[in-house]
């Protein structure tokens, strides 16, 4: 393994290029380093955000954990340079230029199979040595679901056993498609496999996974293996590399008025009461309770005490990511936060007068934030499967992220500052409609889609996110799209977070910039304008590009395979996957507008 220098910017460094992922230089590619390498193992600037801090300790059971930037790269005269090792991978190449097989004519391109150890100078010499050849890095590699990765032993996969020739081996080309079919691997001595076998994990043609973690640097395999088939992975492929990361907008906290007083009382005995007549003795006969619990009712008391007392200890009583995010937008009056220009948060609520009209009826607010500060946290990362936060905001760690650094008390992260548009939607409006037997027919096939996509992920984990999700989220990638359109930002810079649950719907259209303060204010500006983006919105996703064949998609066809989205395409809802929170999925037109497959199960009804 060697060193390498590149420069990148942070949020790639959590987003894309995080511990564990690859990246091509111009002479070879590298994997970059865990933690432990970062900036001696100590991380950049020291990022607060104690929600999010909260959060994470408590997922990753971690007594003191840190969020911190990635380290900034120096290079002035003096100083010591601190930044990212890379290490060397994969350490396999082939020579950049082809020869034909069986002479000129032939439509076999072949290519040396080289190690690292085998190169001069960056260059293979090959047999007659008088002309090095260029190499560039083979793209395939082994790895496994858990994260470890690691060069492919070529001669086992050749001679399909674990042989003692070491003759020179050759990556033949029998076409010129690419595919994998018309890719072989071939040894000197004439023994020769095709590409395609190591697609058949039940063949076990790339051997069993030994752990290999090349990524926290030399003898970084983990203890007792892996032992699980290896699978075939093109390391430039969108799934050699899912970052794990978790994200929360800075908000003011709105406590409930009761918390400070229960967390006061709580060790003078509160703690010990058992029923509502134990909570009444205890008010009585303690002085102190007496006093601080005089203006709450007896009825108050005893439901935030019993939320309490399930809850367990304070750390664990934490709301999930959204529900403190939307209950402290819903709750503000006028204005939240202060407007100064270095502030995290400014909010102000937007008259009724401005936005109201018959297609906002469902409306309950809307909120203008002119100014909000997110902070994104990288925890670890998943090959061949993403693993997204769920519609609350939490991270499931039934699957196992692959670790990021051997032993670390911090986590990479970085903020953006930026602006938005926050709609409420009438929650007895949205669950009136949730139970209306077309929209239960409808929500029936999407749960049928559902299981099927969980029939084919074995092992994964996850509940459907339910009716108003599909219904929020699909609102929400027809704002994008219209909204784009006069606010300034592309769509493809404009994110989103969907709030459905017991707390309360509602959508957050925001951006924002790690490199600036500022914002430009397009998308405040849009959002007085509400009304109108969302007839145009409402209006244009009633027929799609691609009808009637997006309209009559079905959900659960195996053949298609598309189980997670309804009548959604690329004509219509789909968008740019930096916007979209859960990577395009569960979007459904049909429960948004009438379609020309289904009238019945819309929302907006009467358009």
């Amino acid at each position: 393994m060697s060193h390498s220098h590149a420069q990148i910017r942070n949020s790639q460094l959590i987003t894309t290029f995080g511990p564990g992922s690859m990246m091509d230089l111009p002479n070879y590619s590298i994997i970059v380093g865990g933690l432990d390498t970062w900036n001696g193992g100590g991380g950049g600037e020291l990022i607060s955000e104690p929600r999010l801090t909260a959060k994470l300790k408590a997922l990753l059971e971690a007594q003191h954990l840190e969020l911190r930037s990635p380290p900034k790269n120096t290079e002035k005269l003096g100083e010591k340079k601190v930044g990212i090792t890379g290490w060397q991978f994969p350490e396999w190449f082939v020579t950049q230029d082809s020869t034909p097989l069986h002479g000129p004519g032939s439509r076999i391109r072949s290519r040396s199979l080289v190690h690292r150890r085998s190169l001069v100078k960056g260059k293979f010499d090959g047999d007659d040595k008088k002309k090095p050849k260029s190499v560039v890095p083979i793209r395939f590699v082994r790895a496994c679901q858990k994260g470890h990765i690691g060069d492919i032993n070529w001669w086992y996969f050749v001679h399909r056993e674990n042989t003692q020739c070491r003759q020179q081996l050759f990556l033949d080309e029998l076409g010129t498609s690419g595919d994998l079919s018309e890719v072989r691997i071939r040894c000197g001595c004439g023994v020769y496999r095709r590409m395609a076998d190591a697609t058949q994990i039940e063949l076990v043609s790339l051997g069993y996974c030994d752990g290999d973690r090349p990524w926290l640097g030399p003898r970084s395999k983990e203890e007792g293996g892996c032992g699980v088939p290896s699978r075939l992975l093109i390391r430039t492929a969108s799934n050699a590399y899912f970052s794990q990361v978790m994200s929360v907008i800075s908000i003011p906290d709105v406590k409930d008025p009761l918390s400070d007083v229960v967390e006061l009382l709580w060790d003078q005995g509160l703690k010990d009461v058992a029923t509502e007549s134990d909570l009444e003795s205890f008010r009585k006969f303690n002085p102190t309770a007496k006093k601080a619990l005089a203006e709450f009712s007896g009825k108050e008391i005893w439901n935030y005490y019993s939320k309490r007392k399930k809850a367990g200890s304070p750390q664990s009583h934490q709301k999930p990511v959204k529900q403190a995010e939307i209950e402290t937008l819903l709750s503000s009056k006028d204005e939240l936060g202060t407007d100064v220009p270095d502030g995290d948060f400014f909010a102000r609520s937007l008259p009724r007068s401005v936005w109201a009209g018959a297609s906002t009826e469902c409306i309950d607010k809307v909120v203008l934030v002119h100014r909000l500060r997110e902070v994104v946290a990288l925890l670890g990362f998943t090959r061949f499967e993403a693993q997204s936060p769920d519609i609350d905001g939490d991270l499931d760690l039934k699957v196992e992220p692959a670790r990021l650094g051997r032993q670390t008390d911090w986590l990479p992260a970085y903020e953006n500052r930026g602006e938005g548009v926050f709609v409420s939607f009438k929650k007895d409006v949205v669950d009136a409609w949730v139970k209306e037997p077309e929209t239960l027919a409808r929500g029936r096939e999407l749960e049928a889609g559902f299981n099927n996509w969980l029939r084919e992920h074995e092992g994964v984990e996850r509940k459907f996110p339910g009716l108003p999700y599909y219904l929020l989220h699909s609102i929400s990638h027809m704002l994008i799209t219209a909204v784009s359109l006069e606010c300034g930002y592309p769509a493809s810079s404009i994110k989103e977070r969907i709030y459905a649950g017991e707390f309360g719907y509602g959508i957050l259209l925001y951006t924002g910039t790690p490199d600036s303060e500022g914002t430009l204010g397009g998308l405040v500006e849009t959002g007085r304008n509400i009304k109108e983006h969302l007839e145009a919105a409402l209006r244009s996703n009633l027929l799609c590009s691609n009808d009637p064949v997006c309209a009559q998609h079905e959900v659960k066809n195996a053949l298609d395979s598309r189980y997670l989205l309804g009548a959604s395409c690329h004509g219509c809802l789909l968008i740019s996957e930096t916007s979209c929170e859960q990577h395009n999925d569960f979007l459904d037109r049909a429960l948004v507008v009438p379609t020309v497959s289904h009238q019945n199960a819309a929302f907006f009804e009467g358009l």
